[in-house]
């Protein structure tokens, strides 16, 4: 396990106030169904369509946390208010919560992150992949005192943990290649045995 910090060096100034992004980011998924924007960093990006794989990923682990832990969702396409003085807005692929969380603390479409136990990504193949679930993420949602973030990175056939949020950055991180077991730390607790991913990203090669 290796200490990581994701803080970037030097900060730009924001394309936008987030009021006009939350404005903005209404209209065009009302306008184009599908289209959803996030805005980290200060920067505006389009969260990418998944496709099957993706999607198929995603339900796996939907399907792990409630064998798992029937007492937590995994809400999918979940807004959050992330970094900073909760500046920045993302729709991260999954939200681990207690049931009823959400619901209970939160109003509108973005949800606080207080009491969020994890957030995952999984990656598509598009250009703002490494920047934003590589680098922008993590430290995002570092910021906002998430224990636990999951990348499930489809390039590189990997799943890292992100853990121990200090300082705007996550101090520990553990990263295994698809096909291994990984385990989740406290506050989730939960095993993770990935050959499930590993035969997926094969047929998709094949």
């Amino acid at each position: 396990m290796t200490a990581v910090d994701d803080r970037p060096q030097a900060q730009d100034h924001a394309q936008m106030e987030t009021e006009d992004f939350e404005s903005l980011a209404s209209d065009a998924a009302r306008r184009s169904e599908g289209l959803r924007l996030e805005l980290i960093g200060g920067r505006m990006g389009v969260k990418a369509v998944p496709d099957v794989i993706h999607t198929a990923m995603t339900m796996w682990l939907v399907r792990q946390c409630m064998q798992q832990k029937p007492q937590w969702d995994l809400h999918v396409g979940q807004g959050l208010k992330v970094e900073s003085y909760r500046r920045g807005r993302a729709i991260p692929d999954g939200v681990l919560a207690p049931v009823g969380h959400l619901v209970e603390t939160s109003t509108g479409e973005w949800a606080e992150t207080d009491g969020v136990l994890m957030t995952v990504e999984i990656t598509s193949f598009d250009r703002d992949t490494t920047q934003r679930d590589r680098v922008d993420k993590p430290r995002a949602y570092a910021e906002s005192g998430i224990p636990v973030y999951l990348l499930i990175d489809r390039d590189t056939r990997e799943v890292t943990v992100f853990s121990e949020p200090e300082h705007g950055s996550y101090q520990q991180r553990v990263t295994v290649s698809f096909g291994k077991e990984v385990g989740l730390p406290a506050p989730v607790g939960i095993q993770l045995d990935t050959q499930q991913l590993l035969a997926w990203v094969n047929a998709e090669d094949a």
